[in-house]
C-alpha cells in the first residue's frame, strides 16, 4: 500500500516532493522519484511484500519502463511464474506489473486480481499509461495544472498542491496517451444462479474462503477488524482457519453492542483480541484528523469514519495488514431500506448501483483511515469473483421470509462458522453499533444553531448541506481545503431520509 504523485510534461521534483509529503502517511517506509524533461513520478511506499527490495518508482529491464503503484495484486506469484522472458530484481508484485504490461500493453489489467491505481510511463515513445482497480478500493484523483500539465495523486491533499481541477480516476477505466480514457470492467451481468440453497452456499463458501486465504498473503503480521457484525465476524472465522495465531481489533465507547459481540466472536474463533474503548472526549479530539484524511463532510462516512480510525490506530500497535468486512451489504442486501424494495429486478439494480459507487463511500473510509496509519485495508468480500457469483444469487435468496431477513443466503453460510447469536444478530451500522453515532450528533447539535443551519443550508454553488451535523463536517473540511473544487462530486450516502444508510 502506498501512495502515488505525479506530473505529466514537467520534470518539477519539487512540485511532485511537496505533493508526496502531503500523504507521506500512506508508504512512511520508502520514497522516490523519477523525473525527465516530459514527467516526474513519485511514491511513497508502505512495506508489505519483499519489504527490502521493490523501492519505486521501479523501471524495467533496459529503463524503458518506468512504474509507480499502490495496492496489492494477489496472483503476482502464479503471474511471475508466466513471466519467464523476463529477470526479476525483486519479489515484489509492483515488478510482476511492469512486466506484464511489456508483454500485454494495456490488456494487462484483464489479468490482474487485485486491487491497484497504477502509472506507467514509457520513456521511449513518451506516452502513458493509467489504471484503476475495478471498484476502485485504491484512490486516484487527476487534473490540470494552471500551466496546463496532467496532475494526479492520491489523494485530495496532495493533488490540491498544484491545482485546484479535481477529479476522481474513475474506478474499472484505463487511460493512455493515445486513447484517453476507457472502461475495462463492468459488474457482471451474468443471469441469475436459481440453484438449491445448499448448492449456492456451498459456491460461496468455496470462493470467499479463497478470497480470504489470498489476502492473508503477506511479509508483515496481518489481522482482522472485528465489529461483532456478520460481515467481519465471518471474515474473522474463515482467517482464523487459515492463519494462527490471529490478532483481532474492536473499539467502541464502553458498553456498546460491537464491544460485546466481538469478544463473543473471539472467544469462538480464537484469536488474540485487542480492545480500544474510546470517549466522547476522545472522539471531539480527533474529529478534525478524521474529516482531514477522510476528505468528506457526508454525516454517514464522518461517523463511520471516527470508529475506523480509532480500530486503525489499535491495529496499527500490532499489524501491518487488517482485512475488514465492507462489502456484504451491498452484494448480499445488508442495509435496512432495501427491504422496501418489492420488485427483485429493481432491488438487483439498487444493488449493483451501490456497489459500483463504494469507491465514494465505505472503501473510501477504510482507505483513508488505515492509510492514516499506515497500516492496509483488505477487502475479501470484493473480490471479483465472490463479486460475480454474488450478482447470480437471486435477490429472493438475499431479503428472505416473512420478517425480510437481510443478508439471509449470507447468513445461513456463517452457521457453519459462527454461533447463533452472531448469525442471526440484527443489521447495525458500525457507528451505532460503537455507540458514536449518538455522540456525534448531540456535539453538532450544540455546535450549529438552527439559525446558522437555514443560513447556510445551500451553497453559493448550489450544494445543499442536507443536516446540522453535515454543516458542522462541512465547516472542519474547509479549514483543510478549497472544498469548492470537488464538493459537488463527493461521495455522499444513497438516501435523502437517512443519512446513515452507509454507516
Amino acid at each position: 500500500m502506498c501512495g502515488l504523485a505525479g506530473i505529466i510534461g514537467t520534470g518539477d521534483k519539487s512540485k511532485v516532493q511537496r505533493m508526496l509529503d502531503k500523504i507521506r502517511h500512506r508508504g512512511p517506509d520508502e520514497s522516490g522519484i523519477f523525473a525527465d524533461e516530459n514527467i516526474t513520478l513519485g511514491h511513497n511506499r508502505l512495506t508489505i511484500i519483499d519489504l527490502y527490495h521493490g523501492r519505486q518508482p521501479i523501471k524495467n529491464e533496459d529503463g524503458r519502463y518506468w512504474l509507480i503503484y499502490n495496492g496489492e495484486i494477489y496472483n503476482y506469484q502464479l503471474l511471475h511464474k508466466e513471466l519467464k522472458n523476463h529477470i526479476f530484481s525483486t519479489d515484489t508484485d509492483s515488478e510482476v506489473i511492469i512486466h506484464l504490461y511489456e508483454e500485454l500493453g494495456k490488456n494487462c489489467v484483464n489479468y490482474i486480481d487485485g486491487m491497484f491505481a497504477l502509472v506507467i510511463y514509457d520513456s521511449k515513445k513518451k506516452t502513458i499509461f493509467i489504471a484503476r482497480d475495478p471498484l476502485g478500493i485504491k484512490p486516484l484523483y487527476y487534473g490540470k495544472t494552471k500551466e496546463g500539465y496532467f496532475a494526479f495523486a492520491s489523494e485530495i491533499k496532495a493533488l490540491q498542491e498544484v491545482t485546484d481541477d479535481i477529479n476522481e480516476f474513475p474506478n474499472g477505466y484505463i487511460y493512455t496517451t493515445e486513447n484517453g480514457f476507457e472502461r475495462y470492467y463492468s459488474i457482471p451481468q451474468d443471469p441469475m444462479y436459481f440453484a438449491d440453497v445448499d448448492n449456492i452456499i456451498n459456491g460461496l463458501r468455496l470462493r470467499l474462503e479463497d478470497s480470504v486465504r489470498k489476502r492473508l498473503i503477506a511479509d508483515v503480521p496481518v489481522g482482522v477488524f472485528l465489529s461483532g457484525g456478520l460481515d467481519s465476524s465471518l471474515i474473522a472465522a474463515i482467517a482464523a482457519k487459515y492463519k494462527n495465531p490471529l490478532h483481532s481489533f474492536a473499539v467502541g465507547v464502553e458498553g456498546s453492542n460491537d464491544l460485546k459481540n466481538a469478544r463473543v466472536v473471539a472467544d469462538y474463533v480464537g484469536t488474540i483480541h485487542h480492545e480500544f474503548i474510546y470517549t466522547e472526549e476522545d472522539i471531539k479530539k480527533v474529529l478534525p484528523e478524521v474529516i482531514y484524511h477522510l476528505e468528506s463532510c457526508d454525516p454517514a462516512l464522518v461517523r463511520s469514519a471516527v470508529a475506523t480510525y480509532f480500530v486503525s490506530k489499535l491495529a496499527s500497535n500490532y499489524v501491518k495488514v487488517v482485512l475488514s468486512g465492507e462489502g456484504a451489504d451491498e452484494l448480499f442486501s445488508g442495509y435496512h431500506y432495501l427491504k422496501n424494495y418489492s420488485n427483485p429486478w429493481k432491488l438487483q439494480s439498487e444493488l449493483k448501483y451501490i456497489t459500483r459507487n463504494l469507491h465514494n463511500t465505505n472503501l473510501q473510509r477504510v482507505d483513508r483511515m488505515t492509510m492514516a496509519h499506515s497500516i492496509e485495508g483488505r477487502v475479501p468480500f470484493l473480490d471479483v469473483e465472490v463479486l460475480r457469483y454474488a450478482f447470480k444469487i437471486t435477490p429472493s435468496f438475499k431479503i428472505n421470509g416473512r420478517e425480510k431477513t437481510e443478508k439471509w443466503i449470507l447468513r445461513k453460510l456463517a452457521e457453519n462458522y459462527l454461533p447463533e447469536s452472531i448469525v442471526w444478530r440484527r443489521k447495525e451500522k458500525f457507528a451505532i453499533g460503537t455507540g458514536t453515532s449518538e455522540i456525534l450528533n448531540k456535539i453538532a447539535e450544540s455546535e450549529i444553531s438552527d439559525a446558522e443551519y437555514i443560513k447556510n443550508r445551500f451553497l453559493p454553488n448550489g450544494f445543499e448541506i442536507k443536516s446540522k451535523e453535515e454543516l458542522y463536517y462541512f465547516k472542519i473540511l474547509k479549514r483543510f481545503f478549497n472544498v469548492d473544487s470537488f464538493i459537488k462530486d463527493m461521495g455522499r450516502s444513497r438516501s435523502l431520509n437517512d443519512n446513515q444508510i452507509y454507516a
